[in-house]
């Protein structure tokens, strides 16, 4: 008489209700009973159709699980003797299931030396804003994206012959987007350069991590702004960097700092169009300073120009690379500020004496960026259509800083908002007593999300305060947000 294997059909649990489609639940089950020893090895399953009448299913669902356990070789069927676990799996299966909620039989495999370093190093950080809200940071306007054209832009493209539509893209970039960016960086941005220094990446964030995994070997001083952007301290450690919080002044990066801290330097990291976050502009003598000291020290610099094109100032100071005499910096750009960041497109401008290794790398390991959005991208760049909605962002944003300086304006004293002369966000400087963290939460109460300074220090600072966005928002949201704080922040 052919045995049943009671113990395995009472193991297995069916749910009707559950999203998962029954085959794959059958499957599942028994592969888990499989491979964690419910069934010794060479042991046989009952029948299909003695499983499919005690599960009360279908013998062709049955069937098609077993035959799939067969193709991944956990199963043999023997002609006219039925199916039996596989005997290579003799000696070579846990003795239980891990289950996700007991951390205590989940495999831990061994991390990495630098993988652990930068898990003890990482700037807190969740996900990133996606939603329009006051007041957060990093998100711009994208009620008043021109959607329109952007959606001709887009059918037209997937329009475009289909080798050059879905087949792998250029690894550097697109090569009319490269165009396109660099006659973008010399009109607009007073940058000279070639399409060929502009490689595409997916980003700023990976530019940030291929920078430094070219450039940095682990122990490298690495000087960063302090505060300064959570997203490029955390690639960077990521590769190994002992990073040096280098003071920041009205004028940026304190040069001196960096040289009483770390005078051999590899690498220092600015942002100097508007400093993230305290939304300072670097001034011309603290770049050459600056400039000076990288080639002293025989270092390069990032500049990250994270949402230098808007600015409020008739006369704003240039871009830290377009003074670069002797190719230190790399410049990097991105379009998640300038049109949206779903996109996660960014560039990297290398030093000519880089390109060539920029080139190697892309070719020989990275896959490209999408072709799609970088050809919409190239379209909406060509047409003229980006230098028309940078224009008009500049004054939206101007509108919307202006609505938060009148918003604020009642709470002289007990919060002080900065006026900025560009970007989307500035900071308000809280009174002596006021703690970031209990201000935060205060306004959280309220409906508000505010980040403190704090949260952006690799050391404490001087600065007591909160970063407020603004560019995501409407003047009469800005001001709806202001009002659900009168009274704010609490005191002592």
């Amino acid at each position: 008489m052919k045995t049943q294997a009671g113990a395995l059909l009472s193991s297995i649990r069916i749910d009707r209700a559950a999203g998962r489609k029954v085959s794959v639940q059958l499957y599942m089950a028994l592969r888990d009973i499989i491979l964690t020893g419910g069934v010794k090895a060479g042991e046989r399953l009952p029948a299909s159709r003695t499983l499919a009448a005690e599960l009360d299913l279908s013998r062709t669902t049955v069937s098609n699980a077993i035959d799939r356990l067969i193709a991944e070789g956990l199963l043999e069927a023997r002609i006219g003797a039925g199916t039996y676990v596989s005997t290579a799996l003799q000696g070579q299966r846990v003795t239980r299931a891990p289950r996700s909620e007991d951390p205590h039989t989940v495999t831990r495999p061994r991390l990495s030396h630098a993988t652990r370093h930068a898990t003890r190093h990482f700037a807190p950080r969740g996900r990133l804003p996606h939603r329009m809200q006051p007041f957060i940071t990093a998100l711009p306007a994208l009620d008043v994206f021109p959607m329109a054209h952007w959606a001709r832009l887009s059918a037209r493209h997937w329009r475009a012959d289909r080798q050059e539509v879905m087949g792998y893209g250029e690894p550097f970039g697109l090569s009319r987007l490269r165009a396109a960016i660099a006659t973008h960086l010399n009109a607009m941005r007073g940058i000279k350069c070639d399409p060929e220094q502009i490689f595409v990446v997916g980003g700023a964030q990976q530019a940030f991590s291929l920078i430094s995994s070219l450039l940095l070997n682990p122990g490298d001083r690495v000087w960063f702004e302090n505060p300064g952007a959570i997203g490029a301290r955390n690639a960077l450690v990521s590769n190994g960097a002992d990073l040096v919080p280098v003071a920041i002044d009205e004028q940026g990066l304190v040069v001196a700092d960096g040289l009483d801290k770390a005078p051999h330097f590899r690498l220092a990291f600015v942002t100097p169009s508007h400093q993230q976050p305290l939304g300072h502009v670097m001034s011309l003598a603290r770049r050459l300073e600056l400039l000076e000291a990288a080639e002293d020290s025989d270092a390069l610099i990032v500049e990250d120009d994270y949402d230098g094109e808007f600015t409020f100032s008739n006369q704003p100071q240039p871009p830290l690379k377009s003074i670069d005499t002797q190719e230190r910096v790399i410049y990097v750009g991105t379009f998640s500020k300038s049109l949206f960041p779903s996109l996660r497109v960014g560039f990297i401008l290398s030093p000519r004496g880089l390109v060539e290794t920029f080139s190697q790398m892309s070719v020989s390991w990275l896959s490209g960026v999408p072709t799609a959005p970088q050809a919409m991208i190239a379209d909406f760049m060509e047409e003229g259509l980006f230098a028309t909605h940078i224009r008009a962002m500049r004054q939206v944003y101007e509108e919307r800083h202006a609505a938060l300086i009148e918003a604020f304006a009642p709470f002289a004293g007990k919060l002080d908002v900065q006026p900025t002369s560009g970007g989307f966000h500035t900071i308000g400087l809280l009174p002596g007593p006021v703690g970031e963290d209990r201000a935060v939460a205060a306004a959280a109460e309220r409906g508000v999300l505010l980040a403190p300074i704090s949260r952006y220090c690799l050391q404490p600072v001087a600065e007591k305060g909160v970063v407020i966005g603004f560019g995501s928002s409407t003047p009469l949201d800005i001001h709806r947000a202001a009002e659900a704080l009168r009274g704010w922040p609490p005191s002592g």
